[in-house]
């Protein structure tokens, strides 16, 4: 936790849930049992990262006031909370499609890449008593992660179902990740 103030104890709060919904958020993705399937692999992998900007966006609703950060927050629970029931019914059949080998190898290296560069942005964004600020600098590292894994899977052949949610999560993100940049310019 990056900070040169003393964080209030309504922020001590904040942060202990942040920090704990992170932790699992990184466990969950690291620990999703893999198949030969990017497909198959993606989903099990994007759940709990989808599952974690819930609980985040849960957290900011018990302290914010701002009511757009209010509708960002809920507007991602919405979203997700679809996006996860999407890709759940994908995976039988998605899961079914096997990938190659120099396919997965790459596919994963540049995954690894993308999720610890996410992790670490997450951990060391700047933690102070502006919840509003610290969750949008917090949430569009999340984002951004979002869609290099998203574009990452398009590089490869994958389950046509799987394709629509993909595109469906890089444009929701890219817009939310707007939306937050103008809010955070907007609060300065």
């Amino acid at each position: 936790m990056a900070s040169s103030q003393q964080l209030s104890d309504v922020a001590k709060d904040y942060f202990a849930c942040f920090y704990h919904i992170l932790d699992e958020m990184v466990r969950d993705m690291k620990g999703a049992e893999l198949t030969d399937s990017i497909s198959h692999n993606f989903i099990v992998q994007m759940i709990p990262h989808h599952r974690a900007a819930m609980e985040m966006s849960r957290n900011i609703l018990r302290y914010t006031t701002l009511v757009p950060l209010q509708n960002i927050s809920s507007n991602i629970i919405e979203e997700q909370t679809k996006s996860i029931d999407d890709m759940k019914n994908a995976l039988s059949c998605c899961g079914q499609l096997s990938s190659t080998e120099q396919e997965l190898c790459l596919y994963q290296r540049r995954f690894q890449h993308i999720t610890q560069t996410m992790f670490a942005d997450m951990e060391n964004s700047c933690a102070t008593n502006n919840l509003n600020a610290s969750f949008i600098r917090e949430m569009i590292p999340h984002h951004r992660g979002a869609i290099q894994m998203s574009e990452n899977a398009l590089r490869f052949p994958i389950c046509p179902e799987l394709v629509p949610l993909l595109d469906s999560i890089i444009v929701s993100q890219q817009a939310g990740i707007r939306k937050m940049e103008h809010l955070l310019r907007c609060m300065r």
